[in-house]
């Protein structure tokens, strides 16, 4: 076996400048809706990065950032990028005195949560900028409705307290014509007149990807794109999004089998011909679902091959038929598409899930990530 020269066993290669297009795009849809942008970044960046996919956001045009936890959003104030920016969903001990001091947005879902943040405002001597959070339908996070007159009534009145906006989250805006996509939007328009009758003016925003592109009656004043800022498409119809990771490795061994010969635990996979097999140093540790095994092709040397056997934990064995690839050759697991190869929804479609677990699943200690494009 030749050693490969490069570090990394397991490589994800993120195009900064791809998501800088992506963006561009986004804001484009919103701004004639005469809405803003908030480039959503939390799991670091859905596994691209939280400070490179934020700042490559920023340059296409997102005027705000949003991370789910206080923890994300300090990450973000600590590497220097000062721009609005929305946390919304902690531990119950979770102190927002830090995130206050930060100049960080803090979304409430109840009266509970609405007494923390006033005492961390009243403690540190900053008043809270909130955002009152809805449950339009969901069910998840937000304020149940009938419990919602009482909380902006409380939200109105506390003096350390700005009620910055009141927002919600669509359930089913990837399946266009979806009927709870109405329903939401007339409740989220319910609870806001509720708020200007409490005496709040405060934004609105309702709108993951899929609304940005399909919904613009429902962009408000700040719309709130995740996946698609990746280059991964929510909805049904074509967008001009480029995915930005690629996930490759490389070739370590190869080694012919006669035919007769099995494959991997199990000997699930056997070869009806002599062939050749290349030995690639990813497994189920690496982020490539065990789910796989049997059911993927990679890119290798200028074609789809066929993974053979089961995946393992740190390794995959590609059938080159009576092709022999050099040790150190690219494998690319999944990327673009741009040439025929697989793409992380072809993985997400073939086992029954969707490409955001894909590639928030690259965020591991053994997947080397490096950053290309003018962005970079």
């Amino acid at each position: 076996m030749t050693a490969h020269p490069r570090p990394a066993r397991a490589l994800a290669t993120v195009d900064l400048g791809a998501i800088r297009r992506n963006v561009a795009l986004l804001s484009a849809r919103a701004a004639e809706s005469g809405a803003g942008t908030m480039a959503i970044v939390k799991a670091d960046g859905y596994g691209h990065g939280a400070e490179q996919a934020a700042r490559a956001a920023l340059r296409g045009g997102a005027t705000w950032l949003g991370a789910c936890s206080t923890a994300e959003a300090l990450a973000l104030r600590e590497a220097g990028i000062d721009v609005p920016l929305l946390s919304w969903l902690d531990a119950v001990d979770t102190d927002f005195a830090p995130a206050l001091e930060a100049g960080i947005d803090v979304s409430v879902s109840s009266a509970a949560e609405l007494a923390r943040v006033s005492a961390a405002a009243a403690r540190t001597g900053r008043r809270a900028r909130v955002h009152l959070k809805i449950d339009t339908g969901l069910s998840r996070n937000g304020c149940p409705a009938e419990l919602w007159p009482a909380l902006v009534k409380s939200a109105a009145a506390e003096p350390d307290v700005d009620v910055v906006a009141v927002w919600s989250h669509l359930a089913a805006a990837d399946e266009p014509g979806h009927p709870s996509i109405d329903r939401q939007a007339a409740r989220f328009a319910d609870a806001y007149a509720l708020a200007r009758e409490a005496g709040l003016n405060p934004m609105r925003h309702l709108a993951n990807s899929a609304a940005t592109l399909t919904r613009p009656d429902l962009h408000f004043d700040l719309v709130r794109p995740g996946i698609a800022i990746y280059g991964l498409n929510p909805v049904p119809q074509p967008e001009q999004l480029t995915p930005a990771m690629t996930f490759s490795s490389h070739v370590v061994l190869t080694k012919r089998i006669a035919a007769g010969e099995s494959v991997s635990y199990g000997l699930t996979w056997t070869a009806d011909r002599d062939t050749t097999l290349a030995l690639v140093p990813v497994g189920y540790a690496d982020g490539v679902p065990r789910t796989l095994s049997g059911r993927m092709d990679v890119w290798l040397g200028g074609r789809r091959r066929p993974v053979v056997g089961r995946v393992c934990m740190d390794q995959i064995v590609v059938d080159c038929g009576d092709d022999e690839p050099q040790v150190g050759a690219e494998v690319v697991l999944f990327g673009t598409g741009a040439e025929g190869g697989p793409t992380a929804r072809e993985w997400a479609d073939e086992i029954g899930t969707i490409d955001y677990e894909i590639v928030t699943g690259m965020y591991r200690p053994r997947v080397h990530r490096v950053y290309t494009g003018a962005d970079s």
